[in-house]
């Protein structure tokens, strides 16, 4: 009885581990079932023979490459891969050229381009009329959002899947199949091979990688002798695009959410990541003002310590009074009662233009100005019986607004009530004013 043919290229051991166990066919591509699993977006285009333009969004390892390259064989497309790093407008020309005659000779073609957002708008732009008429398939690949990196236009035209990060289960489907192919077990015992899979981080290429550094150690590997032979792997973050804004996304949120825990996972994320600290101070400073605000004044004094501090100690003593002052952020009554009340004001400042304050608050330096009722009646607060006068402080013509909104947590538990307390004087001045007035008219009129 013949045996099954293998699911893997294995002619050839001096291949790289990982390109040897390049999948075969879209069903042993692992991960990615949700997009490739038969009743799944690109399972069924490959069932129904009928491919469309797409970009394909996701981390090293996780099978962008392998997965293009497959699509055309099922699809019986001929299969056209270029790199963006290293081509430019005329390697494209000489492809759309090929796909052109190949297309009148009834052959379809699949270009495949990897780091498909490192070509400028101009050269995206070279690929519309041809993915328009169907004279290629295009399969970009991206480790970068598509909404920020490629055109609209491309964009309009392509489908975006995106990609998993390799799970455990899917990382240890790989490590059991390089067993296989290898024919031997892996000499990594539990500790280690745990810690393989974790410092792969849902990468299967870096995984395999590891595994062929280390078949040849003899068994069993531990934690320790692991160490000693693999370098750690830098974290995936990338300073200037996505990966940063989404950690400092996290690292906000989880404070806005009082989850101090979270909160210095993030940190941490993004200090091994090669983040400069002091980008984390100056969010955390601003987080200090918008979502705190008065609910704990002392809050934007926390921060601006810890900015100060790191810029004293520098790496790594002074990433310890940053993580303080996450801690206490996180830990803080929230509220964005200044955030909501500043904008609430520029809101209304837009609207109401060059209005003047009234002349009652004017200061008068020249008797000119005195003569013209600048600061006439003013009342000085702290001199009154109640430390508040009750006077108005806006615009002539300009009915009394309220911005600032008080929570009832922390520190604006007690600005809320002196606010009423000083809403109840301001109504009984008010009455009392329209009193004196009301009894001057009348006995003007007695007169």
């Amino acid at each position: 009885m013949n045996e099954p043919p293998s699911l893997f290229e294995v002619d050839d051991a001096s291949r790289p581990l990982a390109d040897r166990l390049r999948p075969r066919t879209l069903a042993d591509v692992v991960g990615q079932d949700h997009l490739l699993a038969e009743d799944a977006p690109i399972g069924r285009m490959v069932a129904a023979q009928r491919l469309v333009s797409m970009v394909l969004w996701g981390p090293p390892g996780c099978g962008k490459t392998t997965i293009a390259r497959l699509l055309a064989e099922q699809t019986n497309l001929a299969f056209e891969p270029l790199s963006a790093t290293f081509s430019g407008v005329a390697d494209l020309r000489k492809v759309f050229q090929v796909a052109q005659r190949r297309r009148e000779l009834g052959q379809g073609t699949l270009l495949f381009v990897d780091e498909i957002h490192r070509f400028n708008r101009a050269q995206q732009d070279s690929f519309l009329p041809y993915v328009e008429d169907g004279t290629i398939v295009l399969v970009g690949a991206t480790t970068e959002n598509p909404s920020f990196e490629l055109n609209g236009a491309l964009l309009s035209r392509c489908q975006v899947f995106v990609l998993n990060r390799l799970d455990t289960a899917a990382l240890g489907t790989l490590v059991g199949r390089a067993e296989t192919l290898l024919g031997a077990p892996s000499p990594l015992d539990d500790d280690a091979r745990r810690a393989v899979l974790a410092m792969a981080d849902g990468d299967g290429r870096y995984l395999l990688n590891m595994i062929e550094q280390v078949q040849t150690l003899p068994a069993p590997v531990d934690s320790a002798a692991l160490a000693a032979a693999v370098q750690k792997r830098a974290p995936l973050y990338d300073k200037a695009q996505e990966g940063h804004y989404n950690l400092i996304s996290a690292l906000h949120k989880s404070m806005r959410g009082s989850d101090p825990d979270a909160a210095l996972y993030w940190l941490a994320r993004m200090l091994d990541g090669g983040e400069d600290p002091l980008f984390i101070a100056r969010r955390i400073t601003r987080f200090a003002t918008e979502d705190i605000g008065m609910a704990d004044p002392g809050a934007v004094q926390q921060a601006l310590a810890a900015w100060d501090v790191y810029e004293r100690l520098g790496s790594p003593e002074g990433e310890l009074a940053i993580a303080q002052a996450v801690l206490y952020l996180a830990t803080a009554p929230k509220s964005i009662g200044v955030y909501r009340g500043f904008n609430k004001a520029h809101a209304a400042a837009r609207r109401t233009g060059s209005l003047m304050p009234p002349a009652h608050i004017l200061n008068a330096p020249t008797q000119l100005m005195k003569d013209l009722g600048y600061g006439k009646g003013y009342q000085y607060d702290p001199d009154t019986d109640t430390g508040f006068s009750g006077a108005n402080y806006f615009p002539e013509g300009m009915p009394r607004e309220t911005f600032y909104e008080p929570t009832t947590g922390g520190y604006e538990r007690a600005i809320t009530e002196r606010l009423r307390h000083w809403a109840q004087l301001r109504s009984d001045h008010e009455a009392a004013n329209d009193s004196t007035t009301a009894d001057d008219s009348t006995a003007a009129d007695d007169v």
